[in-house]
C-alpha cells in the first residue's frame, strides 16, 4: 500500500506485487471511470497516479518486468518529460511502426497469461476487444479485480457537489419534452428500458448541472429510464428538496449512485435494455441478467443535444459576444502591461482570462485548463504552465493562448496567437498556413450527409503542400452548458472501423489546424463554428459553417502576402463581423484595440 507522494518506481513495484498477489501477468490501466469520462474526477485517476503522467490522454499496461503509456501526438514532448525516470517508456500512439498496446500486449502475453483490468473503467465494447485479441493468445481477462485501487492507500474520495437546475429560460427544452422524445426513440428500437451512464447525456435530458469534474458542469449518476418513470442513481445529499421536488413532477426519481446494478438485476425476462457498448462500462452492464433482451446502438441523446436549436443558439450567440468582449479587455491589458515594462509570465495571461471572463454576466467557470504557451511551449499542444514551471514573456515572438468559459447560455473554446513584437518569417508563414487551412474549411460548402472525416483534409492541405501536418483532430464537437469535447461528432482524418457520422444543421464544431516545431514554436487557430442549411439544387441539399466566435485573430503574426484574394476578403468580412459585434461592449482603450485589430488587411 503506497501513498499519493510516493515515488513513480514505489507504485509501480506495489501494483506487481498485487499482479503476483492475483496470478495476473499484465494490468492494463485506461483513462476512464464509470461513466467514460475524458476528464476524471481524482478517485479515477488511477493512470495518473501509477504513471505520474498528466495528460488527459493515455493508456498505462505494466507487466512483470515492463511498462508502457501509450498517448498521442498532443503529448509526446510532455510524457516524455514526465516519464523520466519512472522506468515506464513512452510508447507514441498512431506513429508508422510503432505498435499500440494491443498489438505490444499480443507480443508479450502467452497461453495462460492473465490481463486484469478494472471492470467499472472499461467499456463492454473494449471488453470484447481485449477478450478477442487474448483469445488468440490462450490468456484470459480478468475485470473484477481493480489492481490499482488495491494499492492505492490515500485513492480520493468521490466527489459531491452540488447539483443545480439549468434555469428554463437557458435550458430551452422542459425535462419532460426531453424524456417524451427519448422514449419515443426508445419505441423506435423496441426497448422497454435504456441504461445512460456517460455524464453529459444525463445533465443534458434532466435539465440539471454539477461540479463532480473539473469543468465540466456534470455530476456523478447513472440514469435508467422506463416507459413511465426515469431512476436517477446519484448522491442524495448534493440535491436540495426544490430540486428532487421538481425531478418527481417529471416522473425522474432518485436512488442512491451504488444501487444501478441491483436495478438492472431486477428487470425481467420480458424486458428488453437499450444501451451503447461502447458508453457503459462492463462492471455496470454485467449485473443484467441473461433473459433481458439486449439491444446495442448509439444513445439517441448523444445526438438529439449535438443538434443545438434556435433558442439554444441565439444564447450562445449572445455568449460568444461576451467571451469575445473578454478576451479584448484581457489581450489589450496584456499588451499595455508589456509596452510599461511590467513582467508578465503565461501564469498572468492565464489570471488575466479569467479575471475578464468572471466579470461577463452568466459566467460559471472555464471550460478546460487555460494554454498560455509562449514561444517554444506552444509546441506542446496540451501544454500548461505551472508555478513550478512557466516562462516569462518578452516583447517578441509568438504567444499561443488557448482557452474557454463555461455560461449558462453556452461553452466557448478559443485559441489565437498574439505577436508580442518582433517575429520570425518562419513564425508568420506557419501561422499564415494554418489561417489558409482555419479559411478553407470556415468556407467549405459540403452535401448533406457528409462526415468530419470527409472534411478534415480541406485544413490539412495548405500545410501539406508545404510539407507540414499536425497531430490532432481538426475539430471537436462542443456541448451548450456542457462538455467542451461533445459527439458523436467530429473533424478528424479517416479512421479504418470508424463509423462515419454525418454533419447535421445545429452541430457545433471547432475548427482548429495547427502546426508544431518542438524548441521554436506551436501555432493553432481556432473558432467555433454551427452547421447550417444553405442551399438545396438540382444535386441535393447543401450545408456551411457560420462562424459563432467572435475575437480578432493578431494579423502581425500572419504574412499577408501568402493568403490569396478569396482568403484576404474572409478575413477582412470576420473582422468586419467582429467589429460590429463587440464595438457596443467596449469604450475606451478597449474599443481602440478593437477597431485597430479589425481594420482591413
Amino acid at each position: 500500500m503506497v501513498r499519493m507522494n510516493a515515488p513513480i518506481p514505489t507504485r509501480l513495484a506495489a501494483l506487481r506485487q498485487a499482479m503476483v498477489r492475483h496470478g495476473v501477468s499484465a494490468c492494463l490501466v485506461p483513462t476512464a471511470d464509470p461513466h467514460l469520462s475524458e476528464y476524471l474526477p481524482a478517485h479515477w485517476a488511477a493512470r495518473a497516479w501509477l504513471s505520474g503522467f498528466t495528460g488527459s490522454a493515455g493508456t498505462l499496461v505494466v507487466t512483470a518486468t515492463d511498462a508502457g503509456l501509450w498517448t498521442d501526438a498532443r503529448y509526446f514532448e510532455q510524457a516524455e518529460r514526465e516519464l523520466a525516470g519512472s522506468g515506464i517508456a513512452l510508447m507514441r500512439q498512431r506513429v508508422a511502426h510503432a505498435p499500440e498496446h494491443l498489438d505490444w500486449l499480443r507480443q508479450r502475453l502467452r497461453r495462460g497469461d492473465v490481463l486484469a483490468v478494472a471492470g467499472d473503467s472499461l467499456a463492454l465494447a473494449t471488453r470484447r476487444q481485449l477478450e478477442r485479441l487474448l483469445k488468440e493468445n490462450g490468456a484470459t481477462l480478468r475485470t473484477n479485480l481493480d489492481l490499482p485501487g488495491e494499492v492505492w492507500t490515500d485513492r480520493p474520495d468521490l466527489p459531491h457537489a452540488p447539483v443545480f437546475a439549468h434555469a428554463a429560460a437557458y435550458a430551452c427544452t422542459g425535462r419532460a419534452e426531453k424524456l417524451a422524445r427519448l422514449r419515443e426513440a426508445m419505441r423506435g428500437h423496441g426497448a422497454s428500458h435504456h441504461l445512460l451512464s456517460s455524464l453529459d447525456d444525463i445533465a443534458w435530458l434532466t435539465n440539471l448541472r454539477g461540479a463532480d469534474v473539473a469543468y465540466n458542469p456534470v455530476f456523478l449518476a447513472h440514469c435508467l429510464i422506463d416507459a413511465d418513470t426515469a431512476t436517477l442513481f446519484a448522491e442524495r445529499s448534493q440535491f436540495d428538496e426544490d430540486t428532487l421536488a421538481a425531478l418527481a413532477a417529471d416522473g425522474v426519481r432518485l436512488a442512491d449512485y451504488a444501487a444501478v446494478t441491483a436495478a438492472l438485476a431486477r428487470l425481467g425476462a420480458d424486458d428488453a435494455l437499450l444501451f451503447d457498448p461502447a458508453r457503459v462500462v462492463c462492471a455496470v452492464i454485467d449485473a443484467l441478467p441473461a433473459h433481458v433482451r439486449r439491444i446495442e446502438a448509439g444513445q439517441p441523446s448523444t445526438h438529439f443535444k449535438a443538434r443545438k436549436n434556435a433558442c439554444e443558439l441565439a444564447h450562445i450567440r449572445k455568449t460568444m459576444r461576451r467571451d469575445g468582449a473578454a478576451l479584448v479587455r484581457a489581450f489589450r491589458r496584456l499588451e499595455d502591461r508589456l509596452a510599461a515594462g511590467m513582467r508578465q509570465t503565461e501564469l498572468d495571461v492565464d489570471a488575466l482570462l479569467r479575471e475578464e471572463r468572471a466579470a461577463q454576466e452568466d459566467f460559471v467557470g472555464e471550460s478546460f485548463a487555460t494554454i498560455a504557451a509562449y514561444q517554444a511551449n506552444g509546441a506542446l499542444p496540451h501544454y500548461r504552465a505551472t508555478p513550478e514551471a512557466h516562462a516569462t514573456l518578452e516583447r517578441r515572438g509568438l504567444l499561443l493562448i488557448d482557452s474557454g468559459g463555461q455560461y449558462l447560455g453556452g461553452t466557448t473554446d478559443i485559441t489565437r496567437v498574439l505577436a508580442l513584437g518582433e517575429t520570425s518569417a518562419e513564425q508568420r508563414r506557419d501561422a499564415t498556413l494554418v489561417m489558409k487551412g482555419l479559411i478553407a474549411l470556415s468556407r467549405v460548402r459540403f452535401p448533406k450527409g457528409a462526415s468530419g472525416p470527409q472534411l478534415d483534409a480541406l485544413a490539412r492541405a495548405p500545410l501539406w503542400a508545404a510539407g507540414l501536418d499536425y497531430g490532432h483532430g481538426t475539430g471537436h464537437g462542443v456541448g451548450y452548458f456542457l462538455n467542451v469535447h461533445e459527439g458523436p461528432h467530429g473533424i478528424r482524418p479517416p479512421a479504418s472501423g470508424a463509423a462515419l457520422v454525418a454533419l447535421e444543421p445545429g452541430m457545433i464544431s471547432s475548427i482548429e489546424p495547427g502546426v508544431y516545431k518542438p524548441g521554436r514554436h506551436g501555432i493553432r487557430h481556432e473558432n467555433l463554428a454551427v452547421v447550417v442549411e444553405t442551399e438545396h439544387g438540382e444535386f441535393g441539399e447543401f450545408l456551411a459553417f457560420e462562424t459563432l466566435t467572435l475575437c480578432p485573430f493578431d494579423r502581425r503574426a500572419l504574412e499577408p502576402a501568402l493568403l490569396n484574394p478569396e482568403e484576404r476578403a474572409w478575413l477582412d468580412d470576420y473582422h468586419a463581423t467582429v467589429r460590429a459585434a463587440l464595438a457596443p461592449l467596449l469604450e475606451g482603450a478597449d474599443l481602440a484595440w478593437l477597431e485597430r485589430h479589425c481594420a482591413p488587411l
